[in-house]
């Protein structure tokens, strides 16, 4: 919403550029690999940048984003929205330069991994493998490769350079410089081929010292841990979602007998522990939080409705519950619920941790998945995309989600029941609470559960400010 106007506008210009060659093998690779993973508008944005740059050049004209715009038929905010895929998953790099009252981009596009590349990467395959399923990726795999020739069998018998060239001397040569006319004019380059490098995931998120601290060097010996093993840790970390203490014991299983952690033996002992805490399944990529466009701010405000907006749009679904049950794991069929339900309706992580934030707190902390599905699907029909969007409708909506709540759809049976009042967020307000006064209950059932709701309501707050970007 605001994000993506404060990062882009119709009349920022752009140019392309390209970071080596691209190739036709280039464009089956995206296609057929990362397309399942970042979508076909990800990939439309990516060709129309390429096919900007003419034939053997490697800089486009210049050109606005209202013409990309058009061009597309996307709008603006669907545009940034692609680009940031295209960032993250290592395709673009983007430059900017701010003047006067002028605002320039360069997007630099980059070179795919090679599908050797993407198929041994150990992050980008599993996300394929689970989107596409074992027959499927199967058949992928096989369409780009082919069987080695055998030449064990045979001599060769290729000559060298000096076998077939000589030299005339220098003599020949005394009127010319070679080496110098062979380098590049001022700010001219050669065209290259610049091969991808993996995706690298930050390994601060990470806290490798608690993992260590569990692990005493007699077990396993500091220096196993080699850079490629930390990578591969924080890369496995942030598939399956593992933490420090969860990840000693898969570091265990995987050294082996000459002193060594085989990578592996590691990977397959986290997609091990992941199925069988997930029943078998694996995990998918998404947007890890809020996506920058749909937030409304970069920072927490002033206001504790603005803070708790910032919070639900920053932290993850996972770590959302966590923060209800007050640190603890949150339950597996919790976990499964809220899974299936972003996923099949295709909710937006914000969108998602505000239907949690309302479920909860409106069915006594108990997560229903038949509620939180009904509710995902007509929000998901509604095309809500934003955590503010989706707070005003669960207000417009709050009588009709009472009635499904209770199981009541018909018209005499709303007049007749009376439906208890039922504590809601700090966000919420309506008519109804404004116009008739709330009931008096004195039990000391509800003052303890008017207690542990407003404790829980004060840590929202508190995480929205000081917390955000959890995870």
């Amino acid at each position: 919403m605001k994000q993506h106007w404060n990062e882009v506008q119709p009349v920022d210009s752009f140019s392309v550029t390209m970071n080596g060659i691209l190739h036709q093998y280039d464009h089956k690779v995206i296609t057929f690999l990362y397309q399942p993973l970042i979508g076909p508008v990800c990939i439309s944005f990516y060709s129309t940048l390429w096919h900007k740059v003419e034939e053997n050049r490697l800089w486009s004209e210049e050109w606005s984003h209202y013409h990309l715009m058009n061009l597309l038929g996307l709008n603006l905010q669907e545009i940034y929205h692609a680009r940031l895929k295209l960032e993250g998953i290592g395709l673009l790099k983007t430059h900017i330069k701010n003047e006067a009252n002028t605002r320039s981009f360069v997007y630099e596009l980059q070179a795919p991994l090679s599908a050797e590349q993407f198929f041994t990467d150990g992050m980008l395959n599993i996300y394929l493998y689970q989107k596409l399923g074992q027959s499927h990726f199967l058949k992928l795999k096989k369409s780009f490769m082919d069987k080695q020739v055998d030449t064990e069998a045979y001599q060769e018998i290729t000559r060298s350079f000096q076998d077939v060239f000589t030299s005339l001397g220098t003599g020949s040569l005394q009127n010319m410089d070679g080496h110098e006319a062979s380098d590049p004019q001022q700010g001219q380059g050669f065209f290259s081929r610049e091969e991808a490098g993996p995706i690298h995931i930050d390994g601060k998120e990470f806290d490798f010292d608690l993992l260590l601290a569990g692990l005493t060097d007699m077990m396993v010996p500091r220096k196993f841990f080699t850079a490629t093993v930390k990578d591969a840790i924080a890369k496995l970390s942030f598939i399956y979602g593992i933490n420090a203490i969860e990840m000693q014991n898969i570091v265990l299983g995987s050294v082996t007998s000459d002193h060594n952690i085989d990578i592996e033996e590691l990977r397959k002992a986290a997609r091990d522990w992941y199925q069988l805490e997930n029943d078998d399944t694996l995990p998918q990529l998404v947007d890890r939080h809020q996506p920058l466009h749909q937030r409304e701010s970069i920072s927490p405000g002033d206001t504790p409705e603005s803070k708790l907006i910032y919070y639900l749009e920053t932290v993850s679904p996972r770590q959302l519950l966590i923060d209800l049950s007050d640190g603890a794991t949150p339950a597996k069929s919790d976990l499964h619920a809220v899974e299936d339900t972003m996923f099949k309706q295709k909710l937006t992580v914000g969108v998602t941790n505000v239907l949690i934030h309302y479920v909860m707190l409106k069915t006594d902390m108990k997560l229903s998945k038949n509620y939180l599905e009904k509710i995902a699907s007509h929000w998901a029909r509604k095309k809500i995309a934003t955590v503010q969007s989706a707070m005003e409708l669960a207000k417009s909506e709050h009588r009709q989600y009472q009635e499904w709540a209770a199981g009541n759809t018909g018209t005499n049976q709303r007049k007749s029941k009376v439906i208890r009042r039922e504590k809601l967020p700090d966000w919420f307000t309506s008519e109804e609470q404004t116009k008739q006064p709330a009931k008096k209950e004195n039990t000391k059932e509800f003052k303890e559960r008017k207690r542990r709701l407003d404790a829980i309501q004060k840590k929202y707050l508190k995480n929205g400010g000081d917390k955000g970007g959890a995870n």
